[in-house]
């Protein structure tokens, strides 16, 4: 949620500004009233101890010229904030967070030098702060943040069988290139099947077309019939596989083969799992009243945002998503229209996916969506358009506490 301001506009002198670079094992800290005394910049661990130190650091600050307020704002650097960010959220402070990019820009501006210190960044931290370039930070809680660590957790895992998948493919080519097309690929139980028993070419010639027909039948429940058998035992005899060494890759396809089947059996565990807290969100059946949006998308979605309800305009919640739109344009030149791209990327991803199935023939964008294409948008560019459409659409849905109804009108402005 961005903080907007007029040109030139600071936080006032009575506020306590608190910058804080993020590390490992130990951070760095400043604080300063805005004209007013400052500190020396100070380290303190990443331990209960160190937290308590700052917060010690942060009282005796306050107390030199009453603050009205703290603010305390961080950069944005992945897990080793966390922590932090958690513990602070339970003071009585206001916790911003800052955009890297802008760090790194101000810097350049602030001293003319790209160089990189300890002592420098929490003051750089500490200058976007007083002007108010910085984000709020929402912190998942309850059914909220247990979504997004099973997304997450999920998203690790699907990233790691996509790399085991495509090694497994690499394999396969090596000893029997022609089975990738006869089975479509990998994703098919019979595929999986036949490569954990009958790896190579010459087991399927050993194995017969009647007994290799009878157990593609089975393992298919009926899907596969003899021509796909017919069609294995025919580019069996043909195959150019290669013939030396295939002990080893046998051995090693076999390998793959029991980690995809782990990452299948923990996906689905993970996935149950996901099911059980999104019944503990009460908006949660609003988000699925749209049509062609399932149980999946809509957990995703919770956790990255974390708390709808807690996001005040729909603006805000598309610039979490990265979704709002940015322009390059120098003086004749006139550049293109972009999304930023600086919100969360999970949520984006999700948000395509979405999109996908609501432009579906006889789903709720489908209509807007061919509007855009006949209007000559690439259909990339229609979708990011639906993106942004159904995230409004879902704010207002959840600011309403309303269910989807097609043939009424949501009111989207902020």
């Amino acid at each position: 949620m961005s903080n907007k301001m007029k040109k030139g506009e600071k936080v006032n002198g009575k506020v306590l500004i608190v910058g804080i670079d993020i590390g490992k094992n130990s951070n760095t800290g400043y604080w300063r009233y805005p004209n007013g005394p400052e500190s020396k910049v100070f380290s303190f661990c990443n331990n209960k101890s160190g937290y308590e130190s700052l917060m010690l650091r942060i009282y005796a600050a306050g107390k030199i010229k009453n603050a009205e307020e703290v603010i305390v704002g961080f950069e944005s650097t992945g897990s080793y904030c966390i922590p932090l960010a958690h513990y602070l959220q339970n003071q009585p402070i206001k916790l911003v967070q800052v955009n890297p990019m802008h760090t790194k820009r101000w810097k350049d501006v602030a001293d003319n030098s790209r160089t990189k210190s300890d002592k420098k960044d929490p003051k750089i931290i500490a200058d976007l702060i007083e002007m108010k370039r910085y984000l709020s930070v929402i912190i998942p809680r309850g059914a909220s943040a247990h979504l997004r660590h099973l997304m997450h957790a999920r998203e690790r895992l699907l990233t790691k069988k996509n790399m085991s998948m495509s090694q497994l493919h690499d394999l396969v080519f090596i000893l029997f290139p022609e089975f990738l097309k006869v089975m479509n690929g990998l994703k098919s139980k019979s595929a999986f099947y036949l490569l954990g028993h009958y790896p190579l070419p010459d087991n399927l010639i050993e194995l017969g077309f009647e007994e290799l027909y009878l157990l593609l039948k089975k393992i298919s429940r009926g899907k596969l019939d003899h021509t796909r058998a017919l069609e294995l035992i025919e580019v069996a005899k043909e195959s150019i596989g290669i013939k030396e060494g295939i002990e080893s890759i046998i051995n090693e396809i076999k390998q793959f083969l029991r980690e995809i089947r782990l990452y299948n059996e923990t996906i689905q565990e993970i996935e149950e799992k996901i099911s059980l807290f999104l019944k503990k969100i009460p908006y949660r059946d609003y988000l699925l009243s749209i049509k062609g949006i399932g149980e999946l998308s809509v957990a995703g979605l919770i956790g990255e945002v974390g708390d709808f309800e807690a996001i005040r305009t729909q603006d805000a919640l598309i610039k979490l998503a990265g979704l709002n739109l940015c322009e390059n344009s120098s003086g004749k030149r006139k550049g293109r229209i972009c999304i930023s791209k600086m919100g969360r990327a999970l949520l984006r991803k999700i948000l395509f996916f979405m999109a996908i199935n609501v432009v579906k023939e006889g789903r709720i964008l489908h209509d807007y969506y061919q509007k855009l294409i006949k209007k000559g948008k690439f259909k990339m560019k229609a979708l990011v358009a639906v993106m942004r459409k159904l995230l409004k659409i879902i704010f207002a849905l959840v600011r309403n506490k309303t269910y989807y109804q097609e043939n009424t009108k949501i009111k989207l402005a902020a």
